[in-house]
Formats: structure tokens, C-alpha cells, sequence
């Protein structure tokens, strides 16, 4: 399980080994994205609090990356925050996101990005709950549900 500084050491750090890479040209992400998943993901654009489609959900299943479709959390660690964005204690697989220091807005923050194609998913903060203590401040628009009921 990872921890605050576990998240600081790997933002200053480095990565963990992706399990692939998925590489595409601007042309390629546009075609494939909305306008709004093209500038969160691809402009590491954020949306509106309390707008998104996952901001509620409680549905069971993997959340997905938008982009490449990389498992990237577990519904099981899924929480209300209150922040107007999705939540996670953890990330899937240790190596499925990636940290990375955000000095934008002349504020200091961990940013939170897909490993396999570099994806802009959020933030990650130190006030979640038990056990992990982190908060991955998730764009619903960066990311997509899988069901046990639906193809991946």
C-alpha cells in the first residue's frame, strides 16, 4: 500500500516500470477523445467540481484510463470526499500511475498521470482516509467505468 511519502519519494523519483507503453501523435488523441477528455488528459486540463459522471457513481468494477484503457482503480477503494471529484485511497497495480511534482497556478501539488500513455488523471493529496491516508483527486472525464457486465 502506498503512503504520503511513498507518493513525494516517486513524484521526486521517478515511476515504477509501466507494464506497456501507448504512444500516439496529438492528431491520434483528438481523433479518438472528446474535446473535454482531450484537454483534462491531454492538456492536464481539470473539470468542474460536482460535473463529472463519476463524481457519484457507486457502481462496482475497475475504473479504466480513457486514453489507453489501462486498469487504473478499484471501485473497492472508491470514497466520498466531498471535493466534487472522484476519489480513490490506491491506485490498481502500483505501477498503473505515475506522480509527478505540479508547481502550476503557483501552487505546489503531486499530479497524478496514467503510466502507460501519460495521461493527466488528477491529483493525489495526503487527507484521505485509513489506511493509505491519500486522496486521488480523479477527472471523471480521464477516466472510464468497467463492469464485470461489460467488455473492457
Amino acid at each position: 500500500m502506498q503512503t504520503w511519502n511513498d507518493v513525494i519519494r516517486l513524484a521526486n523519483h521517478g515511476a515504477p516500470e509501466p507494464p506497456r507503453r501507448v504512444e500516439k501523435t496529438n492528431a491520434e488523441w483528438k481523433a479518438q477523445l472528446t474535446s473535454e477528455q482531450y484537454h483534462v488528459t491531454r492538456e492536464h486540463g481539470t473539470e468542474r467540481a460536482f460535473t463529472g459522471e463519476y463524481c457519484e457513481a457507486h457502481e462496482a468494477g475497475l475504473y479504466a484510463c480513457v486514453c489507453c484503457g489501462t486498469p487504473l482503480y478499484d471501485s473497492r477503494t472508491k470514497f466520498e470526499s466531498g471535493t466534487g471529484w472522484p476519489s480513490f485511497t490506491q491506485p490498481v497495480e502500483e505501477n498503473a500511475i505515475r506522480y509527478k511534482k505540479d508547481t502550476s497556478y503557483g501552487m505546489v501539488r503531486v499530479e497524478v498521470l496514467c503510466n502507460v500513455c501519460d495521461a493527466h488523471q488528477g491529483h493525489v493529496f495526503p487527507d484521505g482516509p485509513a489506511p493509505s491516508g491519500l486522496r486521488l483527486c480523479i477527472n471523471s472525464a480521464s477516466i472510464k467505468l468497467v463492469t464485470a457486465k461489460e467488455p473492457a
